[in-house]
């Protein structure tokens, strides 16, 4: 049987996955996002994950008539397809609850098509469990067909690095696992047909699931701790990237960097984790403690901008500040969860007035997301306090003296500015 794949999702993760299989399968890449779609077939990728050449190289007119990828925001273009991989978000609410809103949508989505003998995977990071007991029952309900005797389901984790050109999807080990063994084995000879650093194959979802969601708690948790080890030094006026240096020198040492905690996946995941812990009865501490830290570094690094300016004599209400950079993280347009804002959000309840430049970042999308304007040029005024917030190629050898008022402030989040600084984490 010909292997015909169908995309659900066309972001960070489901694009780039789309344009692998599509070299050596006919693959249907399907988005709600129309904007999105119409870009993409004209072969430009918004998120700069995929190049436009490699895009166009893998372009086909007609779904499914050949190997290639046909991007469509019409469902019923994913009919002939036996394959599906949902690659959509898995956010959290207000509240830090997991929002399963995506994963139920494009269940239904896929439900739809959904034909005897066909696979669904997903790639979504969730809480071990939830794609048997959540998304299963969506698709059997609106099929009416029968899990694990009409469809199978499997779960093979993304560890996309957003901006990462080094660390390619197909370069990048992959997970696998099947809702029965020979599915399993199906999903794992899928994913190694074109993943060139291999695959490994778990026993089951559920361990696939946990295994993913441990990924991103295990760095939440030891950002956490440096943050903490960043908050004790200051204190004791010790530089901390001199003290992780030294400490670097061990072999066994584990080289973190204190930092703000945000994006699509350290950020969130744990909450998955500790949710599913809770549901079962069981209050997590060290994953729980190792969030609050890190959602309290953007309040933080506002106080430690403030102290500083009163030191120097600046007053803070109505001064005027230059943030460099609101992406969640360095070379890379991705606003999501980035934690950029809450800096701002505290800076401006000083009565601070903050302009950003980020020369990476969609002014149009941080204004839907966050109601915030930002610049992708630099501006022309002088500023009272410049903070870098993140550490863009363009931000590391800026000449900042032009933007600075006689008496400024200048402060280093990421800790990598090589002219004179007031204050870093």
């Amino acid at each position: 049987m010909e292997i015909k794949i169908g995309i659900i999702g066309l972001g960070y993760v489901g694009l780039p996955l789309a344009r692998l299989f599509a070299t050596k399968f006919p693959v249907v890449g399907f988005d709600i996002n129309t904007k999105r779609v119409t870009e993409l077939n004209s072969g430009l990728d918004a998120t700069l994950e995929v190049e436009k050449e490699l895009l166009q190289s893998v372009l086909i007119e007609k779904p499914l008539s050949k190997n290639g990828l046909y991007c469509s925001f019409n469902s019923d273009d994913l009919k002939n397809c036996n394959y599906y991989i949902v690659t959509v978000p898995t956010p959290i609410d207000k509240n830090n609850r997991p929002d399963l809103t995506p994963l139920y949508k494009s269940s239904e989505t896929v439900a739809k098509v959904l034909k005897k003998g066909d696979i669904v995977i997903y790639e979504s990071t969730v809480y071990p469990g939830l794609t048997e007991e959540e998304c299963v029952p969506v698709l059997e309900k609106i099929s009416g067909l029968k899990f694990n005797i009409d469809f199978f389901a499997g779960y093979s984790p993304e560890r996309i690095n957003p901006g990462d050109k080094e660390h390619t999807v197909d370069k990048i080990l992959k997970i696998t696992a099947g809702s029965t063994l020979e599915t399993g084995i199906k999903v794992d000879e899928l994913y190694k047909s074109v993943i060139t650093a291999g695959t490994h194959l778990a026993p089951s979802i559920k361990v696939a699931e946990a295994a993913k969601v441990i990924e991103n708690s295990q760095r939440d948790i030891n950002i956490a701790f440096v943050n903490e080890l960043a908050k004790i030094f200051n204190i004791l006026n010790i530089d901390t990237q001199d003290v992780l240096a030294a400490a670097g020198t061990k072999w066994n040492f584990l080289n973190f960097k204190p930092g703000l905690v945000g994006g699509h996946c350290i950020g969130v995941d744990p909450y998955y984790l500790a949710q599913k812990a809770q549901e079962a009865g069981y209050h997590p501490e060290i994953i729980l403690a190792g969030r609050r830290l890190n959602d309290s570094m953007g309040e933080y690094v506002a106080s430690s901008i403030v102290k500083l300016m009163i030191k120097k004599g600046i007053p803070v209400n109505n001064s005027k500040l230059l943030m460099l950079g609101i992406t969640f993280k360095e070379n890379c347009p991705d606003v999501r969860n980035t934690k950029i804002v809450d800096v701002i959000k505290s800076l401006s309840e000083y009565g601070i007035v903050v302009s950003i430049y980020d020369p990476w970042a969609n002014p149009t999308e941080v204004n839907y997301e966050y109601n915030l304007f930002t610049s992708s040029e630099l501006p022309k005024e002088t500023f009272d306090a410049i903070v870098l917030g993140v550490s863009h190629k363009e931000f590391l050898n800026l000449d900042l003296e032009p933007l600075k008022k006689e008496n400024v402030v200048v402060y280093d989040v990421k800790g990598v500015l090589k002219s004179k600084i007031d204050g870093k984490l």
